[in-house]
């Protein structure tokens, strides 16, 4: 089969690095892709946001699947117009993405549906925001209710931080649109972590547990970013509450959905709060999480083409998904001022020592005269893969200790901050 992803980021080339091991894909793509993707599979000059120029291109090189990995083309309806124009993808049709792109659309399900979450209330005007902010007190989380590249979320520990936070996000338009509507709720406690799991309209095959590093500095400190580094499987992920997740969130929101005329198809991110009171949801994703997808994939011993497609064509239920009985850490590796104001174009070097141990995926790279140059602000993803997660952690720092770029930086505790 010719396929073709959608993106340009370390999620990305997970995919297309999975992707191809598969037998069935003879041909691979990536649109936009990144100097690491070019590695595996031939990069494709049109932007992951250009649903048009996608579809045509698609079209005219007869593509037989497309897999379509950002939220943003998710929400705008790319796997609608690839769906409607005869070209199998894979992804959550516009009014399913919705889970992601809205928010307040979340917290209503959520509501309707029982299923457990952080108390909250949405506002559309910054007076109502700032008034509620002052009755309920901090520590207070106050999030924009569209597509924020994961920066649109601020746990404010004083209520002078929650009302800068939504003044900026309403009244600044820090965020543009995304900002328009305030989700604001309770603050929740405990170990956060990731499930991603397959779905197919119906069906729910949950993928090993993760845990995202949001902060950008050591010790959970400075602004959130998209995240620097996951580890899988989080110890504090048991079997039990594996199975009240299943019971109480997976399924009844995979249902939900579907009551709700929304059936969900590709993958569902489901953002945990481990509390006193049990599993609640923070948030919902529309798609793999980055970088929880580099750890993730790197455990999946089936074939991922194979699993896409059972997602697509509502047979999920038939396929015997098999992981690697291991731990996972990718350790990002980015840009010195990440996530504000960074310089591109450095030279990268010992990706090669760092790939004799990890695998190492490309994030912000490009690839300039037989030379890797960083080109964003999370560049390098070092995924390393062992029997004990600690192991796999000593691993991914031992590979990233080769890499070098003027003012890298990463965090140091990467699997040992929660």
């Amino acid at each position: 089969m010719k396929v073709l992803v959608v993106g340009s980021g370390g999620r990305e080339h997970a995919i297309c690095w999975k992707l191809a091991q598969s037998p069935k894909v003879t041909e691979l793509y990536c649109a936009p892709g990144n100097g690491g993707i070019a590695q595996v599979a031939k990069c494709v000059d049109v932007k992951a946001t250009d649903v048009e120029g996608m579809v045509k291109w698609a079209k005219d090189n007869a593509m037989d699947f497309v897999v379509v990995a950002p939220d943003d083309p998710l929400a705008m309806g790319m796997v609608d117009a690839l769906e409607d124009a005869g070209v199998p993808a894979f992804g959550p049709r516009k009014n399913a993405a919705i889970v992601e792109a809205s928010k307040a659309f979340s917290k209503e399900l959520m509501k309707k549906y029982h299923i457990p979450t952080a108390k909250y209330q949405t506002f559309t005007e910054l007076a109502a925001a700032l008034d509620y902010i002052d009755k309920q007190g901090a520590p207070i989380v106050v999030k924009a209710d569209g597509l924020a590249l994961g920066k649109g979320v601020t746990v404010a520990a004083t209520e002078d931080e929650a009302k800068l936070a939504a003044a900026e996000a309403m009244g600044g338009r820090k965020f543009g649109d995304a900002g328009s509507t305030l989700v604001i709720e309770e603050c929740m406690t405990g170990p956060e972590v990731t499930v991603l799991a397959f779905v197919d309209g119906e069906h729910v095959s949950p993928m090993p547990a993760s845990q995202d590093h949001k902060r950008a500095y050591t010790g959970n400190k400075g602004p959130n970013t998209g995240g620097m580094g996951a580890i899988s499987p989080p110890p504090q992920y048991t079997p039990e509450i594996a199975k009240r997740c299943m019971d109480e969130i997976f399924l009844p929101t995979v249902a939900a959905l579907k009551a709700e005329g929304r059936p969900f198809k590709g993958v569902l991110y489901f953002g945990l709060m481990l509390t006193p009171d049990g599993p609640k949801v923070v948030e919902y994703n529309a798609r793999f999480g980055d970088p929880e997808c580099q750890a993730v994939l790197s455990l999946l011993d089936s074939d991922l083409l194979d699993i896409m497609l059972a997602c697509r064509e509502g047979a999920l239920d038939r396929l015997d998904i098999r992981w690697k009985n291991e731990a996972a850490c990718c350790l990002v590796l980015a840009s010195g001022g990440y996530p504000l104001e960074y310089k591109k174009g450095y030279p990268i070097s010992g990706l090669e020592e760092a790939g004799q141990t990890a695998t190492v995926f490309h994030a912000g790279t490009k690839l300039e005269n037989g030379r890797y140059l960083t080109s964003g602000g999370r560049v390098l993803g070092v995924t390393a893969i062992a029997p004990t997660l600690d192991e796999a952690i000593e691993g991914a720092y031992a590979a990233g200790a080769h890499i070098s770029f003027e003012d890298m930086h990463y965090r140091t505790d990467i699997g040992h901050a929660f």
